[in-house]
């Protein structure tokens, strides 16, 4: 993947939308026997393809959950119909499989970087896989049959997420997200929809399932990710040449200062600084090479993430020092030790 990519895609999520022939939607799923047969069937016809890891939502602590969430493997929605819901995770923790969210049966494969093909084809392997052991609800004119409308068709949704701080910076992102919506697709937050863009950070994917084919949403979504890459590139040499270049600079260093000195450090406070030692890095100021190391540092230090590697339930004040820890000990090793 050549800089341009590297340094503004961050990841890329495939998801399928399937139901279940002969079972009510979720939301009209009354029984918990029929519930806890579908996350059998699934689980069953899974077992012979990869190891995966089965979490009942109402076996599950919330804290656990939540983590899972802050790692993309599960949605929001999976937690708040816990009472019927499941999730298969693979070894990996880049395939998850959610089971009674809004529809029986949301897959998804997540890919660092831009790779919506290898995405497709691996999420495509297990959906097979599972179609081979249960007939999902289709029609022949409708195509998969989903909760929603919006999903209708293939129940592809091709998703990347994007690292778009001069976009922002510069005022040109609202004109960006209408030219994309023209386009048929759409812009989210870090966790989906309704979620706001933390860290200059947006999802970019397909609005329209309906009446195109895999193939067709795939490309339309890389032309539209290319085109936003362009975009990006070019807002980083206005910032690297405007009147505002020094004044960027300085956040940005001084971003670095506060990460490699601090004491304690809230989750919000450590996601701006994140976003602009990042964006220092990717204009020069910064000697970081990798720049996907800090968006794993995101993830890694997320409160749940946080607590999960303590072991043991911390107060706000305690996850704030933990997070100061490590991403003190880690920035500074991302600069050669300075």
């Amino acid at each position: 993947m050549d800089r341009q990519y590297g340094e503004t895609v961050v990841s890329t999520r495939i998801r399928l939308a399937r139901n279940l022939e002969g079972y009510p939607f979720p939301s009209r799923l009354k029984s918990e026997k029929q519930a806890k047969e579908i996350i059998r069937l699934v689980s069953s016809a899974l077992s012979r393809l990869d190891e995966f890891k089965l979490y009942y939502m109402d076996n599950i602590s919330r804290e656990q959950s939540v983590c899972l969430m802050e790692n993309h493997l599960i949605s929001p929605n999976l937690i708040n119909n816990k009472r019927f819901s499941a999730a298969l995770i693979n070894r990996e923790e880049n395939v998850s499989v959610m089971i009674n969210e809004e529809d029986h049966l949301r897959e998804q494969c997540i890919v660092r970087g831009l790779d919506l093909r290898l995405a497709y084809e691996t999420m495509s392997e297990i959906d097979n896989r599972i179609a081979g052991s249960m007939k999902f609800a289709y029609d022949e004119r409708l195509g998969f049959l989903t909760a929603c409308p919006t999903n209708l068709g293939t129940g592809l949704r091709a998703s990347v997420m994007m690292f778009l701080p001069a976009t922002t910076i510069n005022g040109v992102i609202n004109k960006a997200i209408k030219h994309i919506r023209n386009l048929g697709l759409t812009v989210r937050g870090v966790y989906g929809e309704g979620s706001g863009a933390e860290g200059y950070m947006y999802q970019i994917s397909n609005e329209v399932t309906l009446g195109v084919t895999e193939e067709e949403i795939l490309a339309r979504v890389r032309e539209v990710v290319d085109t936003v890459c362009e975009i990006e590139q070019l807002e980083r040499k206005k910032l690297l040449s405007g009147a505002d270049a020094l004044d960027i600079k300085d956040e940005c260093m001084r971003s670095y200062g506060i990460l490699t000195n601090c004491a304690k450090i809230s989750a919000s406070e450590f996601v701006k600084l994140a976003a602009n030692v990042k964006l220092g890095a990717c204009l020069g100021h910064l000697p970081i090479r990798d720049v996907s190391a800090i968006d794993e540092l995101s993830v890694k230090l997320s409160p749940s993430n946080i607590t999960a590697a303590a072991g043991r339930q911390l107060s706000p004040s305690e996850r704030d020092a933990y997070r100061a820890q490590v991403c003190v000990k880690t920035f500074r090793n991302m600069c050669g030790g300075n």
